[in-house]
């Protein structure tokens, strides 16, 4: 439904709200962790205060997708932004850790129907696909910024009025949100009581939880090879296998499996996931390098220039959707996401902030920002309206997962490669071998640089970026993966031949 001028601005202003506070949640809170373990002294669980909105956020997205293709957009954008609400008030006033993780699982599942139904209302609103593609470039342009400006706000926040309002600041943003759009958005009704696909939410719900669980705690919190890894991954395995033999038979399926028969949505699909793994991976580690290895009093320096590029590249690829066919913007996205890897795993101790900066701006402009646009617009161009919001809470969900992936298995390749090589040359560098595990802690140097004495301090930097280094060989090999993949989506091209269908969208 296209709606005047007037009320389309509206909505758009709603929804770019909504995307811009649940996105921001996601990365916001990870900059207050020190003050939440201080205040509720606990330091072991105070991770799943991070960790459970993501499980939440991601397992409840495509289920929110498929809600909203059943029983209207505004339906559930609205549970969806009063859920996460309900919950940003809740972890604001919450008295203990427990809590507040309980309390962040209230604002995740609120959080998975916001990315999803936001982009869907944009493509259901414009009649010409050009149109909704460029305003999904803005759209990416948020989220992207949101995502990796989170622990920057979210830090400055802490400081200045306290961790509890960095929950306190959605509120407002969330209730102009839904109170813009209760007004501006006229949704149809359904002619017919759809039928919900109950046993494969559980199921996708299930396997998504069982998996991103072993993927965050593996080399972390327990062994690749204990039994709680093998434990989860085969529950995952047995989940997501009846998932897929229950979705085959069911008439309503929460994810049509066919939509994955054209080759565009599964390639973008795959891309999305190689583009988490880059993204997510940058996000963790650069903050460490900038301030560990080059020995920078924040890591502002770097993540600034990657944030505006990012969001130029996002708006700018929005715009070019109308001019180049996907696959040539994929297969740009994915050679840069190679480059800039290769580059990543070459970047010395003695970088200049010149290059760095340089660095930071391919990274933002050519590997991550153009996916922003173009992944959700080639989906949204190749599926059925009535699958159109399930469709694009497949961008987020295979980029989280891939997200989780990369960064999961980079910090096993980092970790173990900072303890190898400060254990070979503990002797040299005059380190004991009894605070050699101490020493192989990254967290070390961005904290208490200053203690260390000056000779094993450059010792410690020097290991930490080699290390660093070799964790991105993760992004060349997804970047890798995704070139590929690109070279066989096909040649779709945005066509304004949908205007005619999209009169005909559910609301």
């Amino acid at each position: 439904m296209a709606g005047t001028g007037s009320r389309r601005g509206l909505i758009i202003v709603a929804m770019a709200l909504g995307l811009l506070m649940s996105s921001l949640d996601n990365t916001i809170v990870a900059s207050c962790i020190n003050k939440l373990s201080e205040d509720f002294n606990v330091f072991d669980k105070v991770s799943w205060v991070f960790t459970a909105y993501m499980l939440a956020a991601t397992s409840t997205m495509l289920v929110f997708g498929k809600m909203s293709d059943l029983f209207g957009r505004k339906r559930f954008y609205m549970i969806g932004i009063g859920m996460f609400l309900i919950g940003s008030a809740l972890c604001g006033v919450a008295q203990n850790v427990d809590q507040l993780i309980w309390f962040r699982v209230v604002q995740g599942i609120g959080s998975g129907a916001l990315f999803p139904i936001s982009f869907t209302i944009i493509y259901t609103i414009f009649n010409d696909p050009k149109d909704a593609a460029k305003m999904s470039g803005v759209f990416g342009a948020i989220f992207g910024l949101s995502s990796v400006a989170g622990p920057q706000l979210g830090s400055y926040i802490a400081e200045h009025l306290g961790w509890r309002w960095n929950f306190y600041v959605n509120v407002p943003i969330g209730l102009a949100s839904m109170l813009i759009l209760m007004i501006a958005l006229k949704e149809t009704r359904s002619e017919h009581k759809p039928k919900v696909d109950y046993l494969g939410t559980v199921f996708l719900i299930v396997s998504t939880v069982s998996l991103m669980l072993a993927l965050e705690w593996g080399g972390k919190t327990y062994a690749w090879s204990s039994w709680q890894e093998i434990g989860l991954f085969a529950l995952a395995a047995v989940v997501g296998t009846l998932f897929v033999l229950v979705e085959r038979r069911a008439s309503e399926p929460v994810l049509p499996l066919n939509i994955f028969k054209n080759k565009m949505v599964l390639g973008t699909s795959i891309i999305c996931f190689c583009q988490g793994v880059l993204m997510f991976s940058a996000i963790t580690y650069l903050p460490s390098f900038t301030v560990g290895v080059l020995g920078h009093d924040n890591s502002n320096g770097v993540l600034t220039p990657m944030m505006a590029s990012l969001i130029a590249g996002a708006i700018l690829f929005g715009f070019l959707q109308s001019k180049f066919a996907f696959r040539t913007l994929m297969l740009f996205s994915m050679l840069m996401t190679i480059v800039v890897s290769i580059l990543l795993t070459a970047v010395g101790s003695d970088a200049s902030s010149g290059y760095m900066i340089l660095l930071m701006i391919l990274l933002g402009f050519g590997a991550v920002g153009p996916l922003m646009s173009v992944a959700q617009s080639s989906i949204a161009a190749n599926v059925d309206l009535k699958y159109m919001g399930v469709s694009s809470s497949i961008v987020g969900f295979w980029r989280s997962i891939g997200g989780v992936m990369g960064a999961s298995i980079m910090a096993t390749i980092v970790n173990n490669n900072l303890h190898t090589l400060i254990r070979d040359g503990a002797g040299e560098a005059g380190i004991p071998a009894d605070k050699i595990s101490t020493l192989a802690n990254p967290e070390l140097l961005m904290r208490a640089a200053d203690q260390i004495d000056p000779q094993i301090r450059e010792f410690l930097r020097d290991s930490l970026g080699t290390a660093i280094n070799h964790g991105f060989i993760i992004s060349i090999v997804a970047g890798s993966i995704g070139l590929i993949t690109a070279m066989f989506v096909g040649a779709g091209k945005l066509e304004a031949a949908k205007q005619a269908k999209s009169g005909a969208a559910h609301m």
